[in-house]
């Protein structure tokens, strides 16, 4: 089977599309054919974090058909559309993830091929109402989305909430979330274009990140800030957040590390949450939303599977907006 892999380098000079041998499940496990997949930032980190010589397939999303059933698998049938939650072995809500916890694509091999086994708890039936792209691309970032909003963030339909960093893919499900049950949202982007469609899908106020935001903002301030950019804007998010606010935060792309004013801090009654992923039974109760409020992720470009370095590029340069999406099979219809 064609998958696009990384071997050796660190980066893209380590990736390469190539023939891997055809997957066979195991007990528990289903092979799916890869109908369209999903790139995620996570997916450049893996990049770096890969150092093995023996090729990893890379990505964490797909969507695809039912292919061939393991032993003890009985809740599917072969041929059967089916999307899937790349958070392995994280079956119900709890605090944080259970030891044994992984995510599909490292340190295991991922999505961006033809063929993938994955475990059977970890499928679900495609929502009827999404297309083979959406399907394919949206499980990671709306899972994450999902309870950094809703189980961590206990976003209220009376709540403000500030969304740094407008643009990715699960910032911009946020955006749709947080709007579906009635919430203001503020949203921010160096890019006047991104600040332009995010206004488009429905954000409340869209703000110049490299700019004076309470100036902007004109004092206004939030009941939740769900911070995934890092450093580059920690301090400007905080000091935006009501005094008893709450800050979630999950990413951290621009910086890990972050000066913080205890004093201040404590002052001001804040709440600091950390999240990641989500459990199964939050991956469930996310296909019920979006079901019952027609979500669909916004897109940015789909690619075929041999233009993978140009999708790479295009998100690690930071010009999507939305979800980048690759078709592997072309000859399925939707």
């Amino acid at each position: 089977m064609k998958a696009f892999v990384h071997a050796g380098e660190p980066g893209l000079k380590g990736t390469a599309l190539k023939d891997m041998p055809k997957p066979e499940p195991g007990a528990g496990e289903v092979r799916l054919k890869v109908v369209t997949a999903g790139l995620n930032h996570r997916d450049l980190f893996v990049l770096h974090r890969h150092k093995e010589d023996d090729p990893l397939v890379i990505g964490s999303d797909c969507a695809g058909l039912v292919d061939k059933l393991g032993e003890d698998v009985e809740r599917f049938e072969e041929g059967e559309a089916v999307v899937v939650n790349p958070g392995l072995y994280w079956l119900e809500e709890s605090p944080a993830p259970p030891e044994g916890f992984e995510i599909l694509g490292f340190p295991g091999h991922g999505t961006f091929a033809e063929y993938v086994i994955v475990p059977a708890s970890s499928l679900e039936p495609k929502p009827p109402h999404l297309s083979w792209e959406e399907a394919g691309v949206f499980s990671l970032a709306a899972l994450t989305a999902y309870r950094a909003l809703f189980t961590r963030g206990n976003l209220q339909s009376s709540d403000t909430v500030l969304l740094p960093g407008i643009g990715s893919g699960a910032v911009s499900l946020m955006l749709l979330f947080a709007k579906k049950i009635g919430a203001r949202v503020i949203v921010t982007s160096r890019s006047e274009e991104k600040r332009r469609m995010a206004l488009e899908a429905g954000a409340d106020a869209a703000i110049d990140s490299a700019g004076d935001w309470e100036e902007q903002l004109q004092g206004e301030k939030v009941d939740l800030v769900v911070e995934t950019v890092g450093a580059a804007t920690f301090q400007q998010s905080l000091n935006q957040l009501k005094k008893g606010g709450t800050m979630v935060m999950f990413g951290a792309s621009a910086g890990d590390e972050v000066k913080l004013n205890l004093r201040e801090f404590f002052y001001g009654q804040y709440n600091l949450l950390g999240s990641t992923m989500g459990s199964h039974e939050e991956y469930r109760d996310m296909l019920a939303f979006i079901s019952k409020h027609n979500v669909h992720p916004l897109m940015d470009q789909t690619f075929s599977l041999d233009q993978a370095e140009e999708a790479f590029q295009r998100l690690d340069t930071g010009a999507q907006f939305g979800k980048i999406a690759f078709r592997i099979a072309e000859e399925v219809g939707e």
